[in-house]
């Protein structure tokens, strides 16, 4: 019924807060601003969940500010942030359950680092297309990201499954018409899974 399963990145894939938390905080030092407060749901939610140039515009709505923010987040090397990243438990093992037998996405709004990443967890040759916040004009929850992935699969969006943890995420599913599985989230979905591997009950 289902010929591909798309994922979302961060909270899904990785445990990535303290990766994307560190990602601004070095901003905001560069930017002379106070650090940013954990404790703060509301901006810990915005920073873990849109793309990185809706973030800077969160915190520096004035657009010279912006512009300087998005110039010291380009000049930040992502690479010293990996460590911090923690795959999710049984995430490689459900991948090598679903290759051969569904295509494999990826649809996220980080933008130049997904490459990387995925590179440097060995993940990379599990998935076919990799769509992030760079190669669309409209990331999340715009639909964008989510067609261009049906459309180099050429599939239709009831023939996908997409693996989120946000209402962003379900936005863009529900938009696209993809059925939207929500990882550890309690959103309305087409299901629910708490671990990796339910995925596969799906198929």
């Amino acid at each position: 019924m289902y010929k591909a399963v798309i994922y979302d990145c961060d909270g899904v894939m990785f445990d990535s807060f303290e990766a994307n938390l560190e990602f601004y905080q070095r901003i905001m030092r560069a930017m002379g601003r106070a650090p940013l407060d954990r404790a703060d749901e509301e901006h810990m939610r915005v920073l873990h969940t849109y793309a990185n140039r809706e973030v800077l515009a969160h915190f520096f709505p004035d657009p010279a500010e912006w512009e300087k923010a998005v110039r010291h987040a380009g000049a930040l090397d992502y690479r010293e942030l990996v460590p911090l990243m923690v795959m999710e438990d049984g995430f490689r093992e459900t991948l090598e359950a679903l290759s051969g037998r569904v295509d494999l996405a990826v649809c996220t709004n980080r933008s130049t680092s997904m490459d990387m990443v995925l590179e440097s967890f060995d993940l990379a040759r599990y998935f076919g297309i990799v769509m992030t916040a760079s190669k669309v004009a409209n990331p999340k929850p715009h639909p964008e990201p989510l067609i261009k992935v049906l459309d180099h699969y050429g599939i239709a969006p009831a023939e996908a499954l997409f693996v989120g943890d946000s209402d962003v995420d379900r936005q863009a599913a529900q938009a696209a018409g993809v059925p939207f599985v929500a990882y550890r989230a309690d959103f309305p979905a087409h299901a629910r899974i708490e671990r990796h591997s339910e995925i596969l009950g799906l198929l």
